[in-house]
């Protein structure tokens, strides 16, 4: 995710917090909210939007990357540790 795509991002988290309309519609709607508030979704990109809740946290599972080999892949960082200072979560 470039920099103003995660500027963009934010700005919807924010707004989807203290909107519960906008919340509602984003979730009902997530393709057409997010290209309405400016993120670019391409075309065949199917997109789900989901709420964490104290009592449900959801894990997302990137694809795997195809340019990598089994050797990179057990070597690579793979991110949780980020996530998880982020939301105090897992």
């Amino acid at each position: 995710m470039n920099e103003e795509s995660a500027k963009i991002t934010g700005r919807i988290i924010a707004k989807a917090w203290a909107d519960e309309g906008f919340k509602a519609r984003l979730l009902a709607d997530p393709t057409a909210v997010l290209k309405a508030e400016g993120l670019a979704i391409p075309a065949g990109i199917v997109v789900s939007v989901v709420e964490d809740t104290s009592s449900l946290r959801t894990l997302v599972l990137p694809a795997r990357p195809t340019d990598l080999s089994d050797d990179d892949l057990d070597t690579a960082a793979g991110g949780i540790t980020a996530i998880c200072n982020l939301c105090n979560c897992f």
